[in-house]
C-alpha cells in the first residue's frame, strides 16, 4: 500500500482556491470545493499548462493556456483540446494537515 505524504497545511487552502505543491518530487495541485480537498496532477494533459493558474468554477477547472476543462473530483476531461483525464490522488485531512497518496513507482 502506498504511503500518504504531507502536501500542505489545511489553513493554506481556502474554499474555491487552487494551491500548487510539490510532493515527493511530483507537481500536484490542490483544490477545495464545498469543504472537500481534491488533489490532481498540476499539468494539463494537452500541453502541460499549469493548472494551478487556471480558473476554478465549482468542480470545473479551466486550464489557463487553451481552455481545456477538468472535473477536480475525478480528473475527467470535460472539454478539449485536452482528450486525456488528469491523474487524481487520494486525499486525507488530519490535524490541520493535508496528505495525499501518490501511486507506487
Amino acid at each position: 500500500m502506498a504511503d500518504f505524504f504531507k502536501a500542505a497545511e489545511a489553513s493554506e487552502l481556502d474554499e474555491g482556491e487552487l494551491l500548487p505543491v510539490e510532493v515527493d518530487g511530483e507537481l500536484v495541485c490542490l483544490a477545495k470545493v464545498a469543504g472537500t480537498v481534491y488533489a490532481f496532477t498540476d499539468n494539463c494533459t494537452h500541453i502541460s499548462g499549469p493548472l494551478n493558474e487556471g480558473e476554478l468554477d465549482g468542480y470545473v477547472l479551466t486550464c489557463p493556456w487553451h481552455g481545456a476543462q477538468f472535473d477536480v473530483r475525478t480528473g475527467k476531461a470535460l472539454r478539449g483540446p485536452a482528450r486525456q483525464d488528469v491523474l487524481t490522488y487520494p486525499v486525507k485531512v488530519e490535524d490541520d494537515a493535508i496528505y495525499i497518496q501518490l501511486p507506487e513507482a
